[in-house]
């Protein structure tokens, strides 16, 4: 009865959505809502509006499983929140979730219940992206291993794929649709389904079937409850799921690109051909009705086997590629942007693809060890903030591109954005060849309500340096004040005490700039810094001046002007006070602002009687400068909680220094430790049995590939999908056999970088060590000697598994298998071999709930649970990994712990780091790193590029014991030993961070049925 009323209510709110509806002060402009569903998240063809109010929607893409410390994720909300940006957008990974079909598990590191708490906490709104299907670089895409059996195209309309969704999307658009705004909570946007259809030339689908897709996603999650709008993220721009197009359609329709592409080693090389300068043209084509937005847009780029390192990707897009290529975006109007990734985190636990290392740093904003030190976080903080004090760019309506058009030069290209009922103009500014490096001098003409004018008008030229580009804006409202216009950019502008206005203008270095404002105000007077022009024209007053490092401050009236360099800029930070609730520490135009020079980072103000209450960060001794604040008297500043020494300044601003002491972090020396060893490779011994084994009879598959063996050796046909897979071929050469060759062909398939060994009996046969553009390698091996007739044999092949492939737009390429692909034995027939495999243990139906489904392998000790704190290792024997090492081809097991014991209020990133100190011997091997349980890193020495691997506090223990093992995996017949690891502190932070308790750690039990 209910889903028949929900259903007949959702028709209306179709039929609603087409018409004009207008409410309170927005009259004039439609506005798009399901109001049969709910009121608080409308739209129009400009923005979206949250409780009436509109919204500049600035978010980026952060994931829970990526960081799986839930007491962090407060942290990774607060640094994203002191940007200025008002939204995240996160995706939720079903194949982590369902990992055993009819399962979904949803406690522990996998409950979003501190997610949207903590979310709520910052004043962050949320996207939520559910899938099932999400790309992300996960391994499958977030698609279970179990779906890869289906005898059907997965993501089709086929039953067998859309039934085997409806429990998972049942669960988590449940918890979503508690976690809505319309019941308090954070999520104010969901996305069904991802990149569908689209994806480059690469659906076979007829279009009924993708809508069918589309809308059994739709449905399942409004029958869970959600009422709040869908938004889509399109490949390829064509308007597929825009309002209005037919079944699947959803409300608001949104772009997806990533330009820059993802070539980390050439970080300099800007391609020339993805550049959009006609979105605008396509949004009036295919979505008019609904605002401008880019969902997925490139804010880095992942790294994989043997390729560049994640500091390079940082490179690829960093504070250059914000100001050109998100500038470019804003001039199409974009008033929903969303950046992937602002947060990336870790592929810890074999979540991520083949393609793709155990890091995801992705270059971002924040650093996968959660660090704000790459410059494309102040960066972004400029961006965002600018834009929560334009509100008439939310109305505004984007013009044509133009070289030349305004500028002085065609070499200038120039994008107008029209007020739309406002008299604020805004031109963005760029070089034509958006790659350029050349500096560029030109002229701004553009017209303003008093005529059109030439900037800047007190002589010289502005001037543009190579990949940068500008936001000019004409008759921009400061609090009630008309700037006619101003050269430099926007930071920020705020009503302080005493009925007073801040306004915070920035420059690059050495860039002439002018800002004219009314001459009623009062004369100017330059109250800090010098060589400031003034000049006039009619009505106006003009501020003429170089950036330098220098600061200058100007006082017009009730008006204070900061004039700063921009690197200046940076250390301002713009902190909005909390409000009343609904609104509390969500963003809103209302709402005060504290506006204070300081160092690192801050996370929040607020001010009780006259003591501003600060929280923050720093990396060294800070000056603090309370630059405005909405009221007075305040004449105390706390920092952290604690009351710092203040004085008033020579401008009357109260300021104070924040000492920084670090303290001196003990850490172990690794090498030092005591280790136990434990041989991890008993399957070669000649009295090992497999009895408890999986068989691999199976005679068909429904994997990407026809079977050219008598039964499939494919993985996935035997619910074994991740960390590395052990298989054992039993035969006995007939008495008859007459081959004289000696070769052993096999065709072995683990994804890109994958490795594999063989082993003839316990006779070391030889390796592949693995390339980063093969993911199956045919090899053929000599056997030390004939086969004898009438003799059992066992071959034992050990594989690394390095995750599915991601994409799975309707081709199936992620059913590609991993496992072996082809094999022949010489003078013994195929089908007389018998197969025996194994991965993790128990498969799909795997033991480590708290773990989840892919942090476990195929290995002995993995299997026998030996990776998990308390494993019982009293009486192995004492080896090191380092001094000691392997001295033939096999897999060798080393567990050690240690005490840390990090001061409270003090955040240490920690990272192991392999290689640190000396050169490897035997280049190629393979480690895997286990902290407390958790897989946090898959070393690959002689691929590379990652040496370093970040293990976040909650799952190294900063305050106990913690242990470390290490599964050590010598391809080469002389063995391996590492060259050198360290535990190493990446940095000390004074910090007002919430200190993490430990993520759920069970150790080791006794594991029934253990083989």
């Amino acid at each position: 009865m209910f889903s028949s009323l929900f259903r007949f209510l959702l028709a209306i709110a179709w039929l609603l959505q087409a018409s004009a509806i207008s409410i309170g002060p927005h009259q004039n402009l439609r506005i798009n809502s399901r109001q049969a569903l709910q009121d608080l998240v409308t739209w129009d063809e400009h923005s979206l509006f949250v409780r009436g109010e509109r919204i500049m929607f600035f978010s980026g893409e952060f994931h829970p499983f990526r960081l799986p410390v839930p007491d962090l994720w407060l942290d990774v909300f607060q640094k994203i929140k002191a940007l200025g940006f008002s939204g995240v957008s996160f995706y939720t990974d079903w194949a982590l979730l369902e990992g055993n079909r009819g399962s979904v598990v949803t406690d522990g590191i996998w409950s979003l219940e501190k997610f949207f708490q903590a979310a709520s906490q910052a004043g962050i709104y949320l996207v939520a992206r559910p899938g099932p299907y999400i790309n992300a670089e996960t391994a499958a895409g977030g698609l279970p291993g179990w779906t890869l059996r289906f005898n059907t195209t997965l993501r089709s309309a086929s039953p067998e794929y859309l039934n085997a969704t409806e429990n998972y999307l049942a669960t988590l658009g449940k918890i979503i649709a508690d976690a809505q705004i319309t019941n308090g909570g954070p999520v104010v946007i969901v996305q069904p389904e991802n990149e569908y259809t689209t994806w480059p030339g690469a659906n076979p689908f007829p279009e009924q079937q993708n809508r069918e897709v589309m809308a059994f996603t739709e449905d399942r999650l409004r029958d869970a409850g959600i009422v709040v709008p869908f938004l889509v993220n399109d490949n390829e721009n064509m308007g597929y799921w825009a309002p209005g197009t037919g079944l699947g359609a959803v409300d608001i329709y949104g772009i997806d690109a990533y330009p820059l592409r993802y070539d980390c080693a050439d970080y300099y090389v800007w391609p020339t051909t993805r550049f959009n300068q006609s979105w605008q043209i396509s949004h009036q084509m295919n979505n008019p009705t609904t605002p401008f937005a880019i969902a997925e847009f490139q804010g880095g780029s992942g790294t994989g086997w043997g390729g560049t390192n994640q500091s390079d990707c940082a490179i690829l897009v960093n504070a250059q590629t914000e100001r050109v290529v998100y500038k470019n975006n804003y001039s199409f109007g974009a008033t929903i942007f969303n950046i992937y990734m602002i947060y990336g985190g870790s592929n810890w636990g074999n979540l991520g693809y083949h393609g793709g290392d155990a890091s995801y740093d992705y270059g971002a904003a924040i650093t996968e060890d959660r660090l704000v030190w790459r410059e494309k976080y102040p960066e972004l903080k400029l961006q965002a903030n600018f834009f929560k004090v334009s509100p008439a760019y939310l109305t505004a309506t984007a013009g044509n591109i133009g070289n030349g058009s305004y500028a002085s030069t065609d070499v200038i290209a120039t994008t107008p954005v029209f007020g739309n009922g406002t008299n604020t103009n805004f031109y963005v500014t760029r070089h034509a060849d958006y790659t350029s490096n050349d500096t560029t001098t030109y002229k701004l003409q553009v017209p303003t309500s008093v005529g059109n004018l030439t900037l800047p008008q007190l002589g010289g030229s502005l001037t543009l340096f190579g990949r940068d580009a500008k936001i000019h804006v004409t008759d921009y409202d400061v609090g009630g004040v008309n700037m006619l216009y101003s050269t430099a950019e926007v930071y920020t502008w705020t009503r302080t005490a005493a009925n007073s206005t801040l306004l915070v203008l920035y420059g690059g270095a050495d860039e002439t700039h002018e800002a004219a404002l009314p001459a009623s105000l009062g004369s100017p007077t330059v109250s800090e810094g010098s060589d400031v022009t003034i000049g006039h024209n009619g009505s106006y007053t003009i501020l003429h001046w170089t950036v330098t490092p220098q600061r200058r401050v100007v006082k017009v009236g009730n008006l204070e002007v900061h004039l700063l360099w921009r690197n200046e800029a940076y250390n301002y930070w713009v902190m909005e006070l909390p409000a009343a609730a609904p609104i509390g520490n969500f963003s809103s135009i209302s709402k005060d602002l504290a506006v204070v020079k300081a160092g690192y980072l801050l996370r929040s103000a607020d001010i009780s009687g006259n003591e501003l209450r600060l929280v923050g960060d720093v990396n060294a001794t800070t000056s603090i400068e309370v630059i405005s604040v909405p009221r007075n008297p305040i004449n105390q500043i706390s920092f952290n909680g604690e009351l710092i020494p203040s004085t008033n300044s020579q401008s009357g601003r109260l300021t104070a220094s924040i000492p920084y002491n670090p303290p001196n972090i003990s850490v172990p020396s690794l090498p030092d430790l005591q280790w136990k060893y434990l041989d991890s490779l008993p399957e070669i011994q000649s009295n090992y049995s497999d009895a408890l084994w999986t068989s691999c009879n199976q005679t068909y598959s429904n994997e990407n590939r026809t079977l050219t063996t008598p039964t499939s050796l494919y993985a996935s046909d035997y619910g074994y999908h991740t960390g590395s897979l052990i298989y054992r071929a039993h035969f006995v050469p007939s008495a008859t056999n007459t081959s004289t060759s000696s070769i052993l062909s096999l065709n072995v398939t683990g994804g890109v970088g994958f490795a594999h060994t063989i082993w003839l009996n316990s006779t070391f046969l030889g390796s592949w060590p693995g390339n980063g553009g093969v993911q199956y390698y045919a090899q053929n091996l000599s056997l030390p000697s004939s086969l004898l007739p009438g003799t059992p044999y066992t071959l034992t092949v050990l594989i690394d598994h390095m995750g599915q492939d991601e994409e799975a737009p309707g081709t199936d390429a992620i059913k590609f298998p991993r496992g072996i692909l082809d094999y022949s034995i010489p003078g013994v027939a195929a089908q007389d071999v018998t197969w025996k495999m194994t991965g993790n243990l128990g498969g799909e139906a795997y033991r480590d709930l708290a773990r989840g489904p892919r942090n476990e392998g195929a290995m002995y000790v993995e299997r026998q649970g030996y990776h998990l704190p308390g494993a019982p290792s009293a009486g192995w024997a004492v080896a090191s990994p380092v001094a000691d090492g392997l001295a033939k081809a096999g897999v060798g097991f080393y567990t050690t712990s240690f005490a840390l014991d990090v001061p409270a209020g003090w955040d240490v990133p920690m990272s192991f780091v392999f290689n640190g100190s000396a050169e490897a011997t035997g280049g190629n091997y393979r480690c895997q790193l286990f902290v407390n349980g958790y897989q946090f890193g898959k070393y690959v020495n002689n691929l590379g590029p990652q040496t370093v691997f970040p293990v976040p506090e909650g799952i190294l223990n900063h305050n106990g014991m913690n242990d470390v093992a290490l599964t050590l995996w010598a391809l080469d017949a002389g063995g391996a030993k590492l060259g050198g690891l360290e535990l190493v502190p990446q940095r000390i932070i004074k910090s007002g961070y919430s200190k993490p308790g430990l993520s759920p750690m069970p150790g080791w039990t006794l594991r029934e049925g253990a083989y």
